[in-house]
C-alpha cells in the first residue's frame, strides 16, 4: 500500500510541467520545511519561499507531505535527538523523566520545559534538513531528467513508425 503510494506520487511528480531544475529546487525546499517543526504551517511556508524564490510551488507543497501523522513522530524525535546532541553546551529542559506516570504535574513541567525542546528540536531540524534537501534536488532533479528522456525516446520511436507506415 505504501509503495502503491509512493509509486503514484512519483508518477505524478515526474509529469509537473516547468524547469526540472526550479521543480527540483522547489522539491528540496519542502523536504527541508517539512523536516522542521512547522506542522500546520509548512504547506504555507513552503509556498511562500517557493514563490519568492520564483520555483515550483506544486513540487514545494508536494514535499512537505514527507512529514505527515505517521512520520511526525520518528521525524521529530530524531530532530530532537540530533538537536540534544549537537548543542549539547545549551542549557535547556528536556522532557520530563516521569512524563507517563508523573500525573498532572509532569504535563505542567512538560509545559514548562515545551520552549526549550521546541528551541532545540528546531535547531536539530535545521541539521537534519541540510543533507535532506540536497540529496532531494538531487533526486527530484534526475527522476524527472530520466522521465523526460525516456518520454521524448517513446516520442521518437512513434515517429518514426508513423513514417514508415506512411511510406508503405
Amino acid at each position: 500500500m505504501l509503495k502503491d503510494q509512493f509509486e503514484k506520487f512519483k508518477d505524478r511528480f515526474v509529469k509537473i510541467r516547468g524547469n526540472p531544475r526550479d521543480i527540483a529546487l522547489g522539491f528540496s525546499l519542502g523536504i527541508f520545511v517539512g523536516l522542521t517543526p512547522t506542522m500546520g504551517f509548512q504547506m504555507i511556508i513552503a509556498i511562500f519561499f517557493a514563490s519568492l524564490l520564483r520555483w515550483n510551488k506544486f513540487s514545494a507543497a508536494a514535499a512537505v507531505w514527507f512529514t505527515n501523522p505517521l512520520t511526525a513522530i520518528p521525524i521529530y524525535g530524531l530532530n530532537y535527538w540530533v538537536g540534544t546532541k549537537i548543542f549539547f553546551w545549551m542549557e535547556f529542559k528536556g522532557f520530563p523523566r516521569d512524563l507517563f506516570s508523573g500525573g498532572i504535574e509532569a504535563f505542567f513541567e512538560l509545559l514548562g520545559n515545551s520552549p526549550s525542546i521546541l528551541l532545540v528540536t528546531t535547531l536539530g531540524g535545521f541539521i537534519v534538513s541540510i543533507p535532506a534537501c540536497i540529496f532531494s534536488y538531487f533526486f527530484a532533479y534526475r527522476a524527472i531528467i530520466n522521465y523526460r528522456d525516456k518520454k521524448e525516446k517513446v516520442k521518437g520511436k512513434l515517429k518514426d513508425i508513423k513514417e514508415k507506415r506512411r511510406k508503405n
